[in-house]
């Protein structure tokens, strides 16, 4: 599996077969990071309010799109799209978010290449112990890693010491694109984990196979694309 992280919320995952899957695609002008000009065959959106999260119409190619939260409100949790199932779960942004009264939004979950792969949307409040159990079986996690607008980092940690994923992927945080005031920088994840545990991949792009999977948790900081990165 291939995986690129253009910013924010929003990662391209591309399977050894050649089909991507773009997570929670935002407005460039709302979040400073590069315009997201690849296609896929799937949009993954964790709501259809929230422009730093939901700007499937802007991915060109007509891929087919899924909200996360329609997945989770509408269809049992459980919805095929594409030909790829997703899973979802009904989550809430930070219960005193800027905008006024924060809206719901879904954190999903799908496989590639035989590994589970998972998306905390925006959620902004502790989980529940059905949210946690959600992410048992994780094999990437795509987190949330910024805390303020988003989950407290005390939460998300004690998330990840229950459901054990084998490799974080922080998002979400503050970059020197992205910089609202309150929004942590990525050494205050980090903090959380000892230094052994913390791999960095020197730029936007990675690759995951299930036999490069650590057996215990660890952590792979990514950098954004920049404009033809």
């Amino acid at each position: 599996m291939q995986i690129t992280w253009f910013g924010h919320a929003a990662f391209k995952l591309t399977d050894a077969a050649g089909a991507s899957v773009i997570t929670d695609p935002y407005t460039p002008e709302g979040v400073g990071y590069a315009p997201i000009t690849e296609t896929a065959d799937l949009v993954v959106i964790s709501s259809d309010d929230d422009d730093a999260h939901c700007r499937a119409d802007l991915i060109s190619g007509a891929p087919a799109v899924c909200n996360a939260l329609n997945v989770a409100l509408d269809h049992g949790g459980v919805q095929t799209v594409s030909g790829r199932e997703i899973r979802a779960i009904a989550a809430a942004e930070w219960e005193h978010h800027p905008r006024g009264v924060p809206g719901q939004n879904g954190m999903y979950r799908f496989e590639m290449d035989g590994m589970q792969i998972a998306h905390m949307g925006d959620v902004g409040n502790p989980l529940t112990d059905d949210q946690i159990a959600f992410f048992e079986g994780t094999d990437v996690l795509l987190a949330l890693a910024g805390g303020y607008l988003t989950i407290a980092l005390p939460d998300l940690m004690k998330m990840i010491d229950a459901a054990k994923p084998k490799l974080v992927i922080p998002m979400h945080f503050r970059t020197l694109t992205y910089r609202p005031r309150n929004t942590m920088w990525i050494e205050s994840f980090l903090s959380h984990f000892d230094e052994a545990q913390v791999d960095f991949a020197f730029g936007p792009h990675a690759t995951i196979t299930p036999d490069t999977l650590p057996d215990t948790t660890r952590v792979l900081v990514m950098d954004y694309l920049r404009p033809g990165g």
